[in-house]
């Protein structure tokens, strides 16, 4: 029933061998190691990745927990809106998560001034 579409994918399936094949002989583990390490500004025994993390989920947190506030406050005015709870959750977690990312960012530069 579908003959026509079994001799493209035949062909795309070679054809992607064929690249990765070629890619591969190019490519060595440094560069890969390189590619996927997070980045992070290290200065002596200090990471700060630990720093990012922490602050981006806190931020979440906070996000979240207001959020939740400010639906269960407000449901009498705003009824019970798929769109506006999804709105809300998605705008604060977003803007939360972008101020702990920023507060990470002032502490590591403080830091790394004080160094």
């Amino acid at each position: 029933m579908m003959d026509f579409i079994t001799v493209p994918v035949i062909i795309g399936r070679k054809e992607r061998l064929a690249i990765i094949e070629k890619v591969g002989d190019k490519l060595s583990t440094e560069m890969v190691e390189r590619n996927l390490k997070l980045s992070t500004v290290s200065i002596g025994n200090i990471s700060f990745s630990a720093l990012k993390f922490g602050f981006l989920f806190i931020g979440l947190g906070i996000g979240l927990l207001l959020a939740f506030t400010i639906h269960y406050n407000f449901q009498d005015f705003c009824g019970n809106s798929y769109q506006l709870k999804s709105c809300l959750y998605g705008a604060s977690v977003l803007l939360f998560g972008g101020l702990g990312l920023l507060v990470a960012f002032l502490v590591e530069l403080k830091i790394s001034r004080k160094a």
